[in-house]
């Protein structure tokens, strides 16, 4: 592949306008109207760990945890795939390891079941061999954010664990060829212009396939519950910017943003992202994955959320797309053709 090497820290101090007007410009040739759909099922809501930001932390006594059931998960699973989707995302907290087999054997079920569906799973860190049973059971996307890219920071938000460790397992995806991908959270305390610039360039460093990025919500039930949001502005700001580095790569417009901002996900389909992520788990059990407070479309269902966002879409001249929608990166990148990169 061609890779200019394209200056991060000018493109971040670039007028917002012309990012915006370039991103969209860029996403609009390459994806055309279509936004694709991922339906996201948040399985469960375990998790051995305690990151200062997150409000499924270990320490969060304020929760009910949950697992879902393989029945559970085929049932949601079959009522959205008669419904018309075909790439779903299987999301959890890091549970404790015992449940790994378990959750080798539920995707292999489910690609078996269910023909030409792809699964992303989103399931926070695994080791190089435990990666490889996963791609044999049938994942095909693994999404897994580093977050921050500076490791006095990242290991101060994830009590002593290693920037580079998280880093690592990314590569260790790409070397399996999963479809990968990765991000960054926005209003992290100790961050500044510096740390976001190098946010961006380790997003182009590792050129992603999928690109998540969202505003840190301080969760009352963290001890981060202190802090401020950021600007959604900047969220657009980054949006755009990463659209340019990596034009290629899909770019969801995340839930978070829709909750820090009204038409949040619309105005960042604006600028740059053309991926959807609709929430199939039933709303007796959304209310007890809370990553972060205030969020969205809880106490909606599938179909109902389906019919608003085509509403949506329609004001901003935009489409919904069932189809799995693979980063014209990863796919060109596994038929050994080049791609160029660089403003248009």
């Amino acid at each position: 592949m061609i890779k200019v090497n394209l200056n991060v820290k000018e493109l971040y101090n670039s007028d917002f306008n012309f990012l915006a007007k370039e991103a969209e410009y860029i996403c609009l040739k390459n994806y055309g109207k279509k936004v694709f759909l991922r339906a996201l099922l948040e399985f469960s809501n375990e998790c051995k760990m305690n990151c200062l930001y997150c409000g499924l932390r270990k320490d969060n006594r304020n929760i009910k945890r949950y697992f879902l059931s393989v029945q559970e998960i085929k049932k949601i699973i079959k009522k959205n795939y008669l419904s018309g989707f075909r790439t779903f995302v299987l999301q959890s907290g890091e549970f404790v390891n015992f449940k790994f087999n378990e959750l080798c054997d539920i995707i292999y079920k489910l690609k078996k079941e269910f023909k030409n569906i792809t699964i992303t799973l989103s399931c926070g860190y695994f080791t190089k061999r435990k990666l490889k049973l996963l791609k044999e059971s049938g994942v095909d996307r693994y999404l897994i954010r580093f977050e921050v890219a500076d490791e006095k920071i990242y290991s101060y938000l994830k009590n002593g664990l290693s920037l580079k460790k998280r880093i690592e397992m990314l590569y260790n995806l790409k070397e399996l060829n999963f479809e990968t991908g990765s991000g960054f959270m926005i209003g992290l305390p100790g961050e500044n212009d510096e740390i976001l610039i190098k946010n961006l360039e380790l997003c182009y460093k590792l050129n992603l396939d999928m690109i998540g990025i969202g505003p840190f919500i301080p969760h009352p039930d963290t001890p981060l519950n202190y802090l401020n949001k950021p600007s959604f502005e900047k969220v657009l700001k980054i949006t755009a910017i990463l659209r340019i580095l990596l034009p290629y790569s899909n770019i969801p417009a995340t839930t978070a943003s829709g909750t820090l901002e009204p038409y949040g996900r619309e105005k960042l389909l604006k600028v740059g992202a053309n991926v959807l992520m609709p929430n199939i788990t039933p709303p007796r059990y959304k209310k007890y994955y809370l990553l972060y407070p205030g969020k969205i479309c809880i106490n909606e269902n599938a179909d109902t959320c389906i019919l608003c966002l085509k509403q949506k879409l329609k004001k901003i001249n935009r489409e919904l797309s069932f189809d799995t929608g693979s980063s014209i990166n990863f796919t060109m990148k596994n038929n050994n053709l080049e791609l160029n990169y660089g403003i248009n």
